[in-house]
């Protein structure tokens, strides 16, 4: 019986493996076992930091909502208290994307909210 060498299919998923392998350093990119070795790495790095990056942002928003309520004289807590007690249903997201692009609007959240915090 002749020895299998690696036909089609064998040749196929190497090749995939040295597609994602694609502008990767040196041997990285050109040898099967140092791709396949980096190729993996690089896919759990992408899994992990999927779920890091909603992490990060919420982070980010709180950061931006925090410093924008700063200069209207409360801190972040009391402003997210005082949002919940007066029924404004936005989330973080666009609240802060508010205090980025539209300090107008977002000062006259915050005052609806120091006039509820006050009564």
């Amino acid at each position: 019986m002749p020895r299998a060498k690696g036909g089609f299919k064998t040749r196929q998923r190497r090749k995939k493996i040295l597609d994602r392998a694609k502008g990767y350093y040196g041997g990285r990119s050109r040898l099967y076992k140092t791709a396949t070795e980096a190729v993996d790495k690089a896919l759990q790095y992408a899994y992990h930091d999927r779920k890091t990056k909603k992490r990060e942002f919420r982070s980010l928003w709180i950061t931006r909502i925090s410093a924008a309520v700063r200069a209207m004289g409360m801190n972040y807590s009391q402003f997210m208290h005082g949002l919940s007690k007066s029924d404004i249903a936005l989330d973080r997201r666009s609240l802060a994307d508010l205090a980025y692009s539209d300090p107008k609007a977002f000062s006259l959240i915050a005052e609806k909210v120091k006039t509820q915090l006050a009564s």
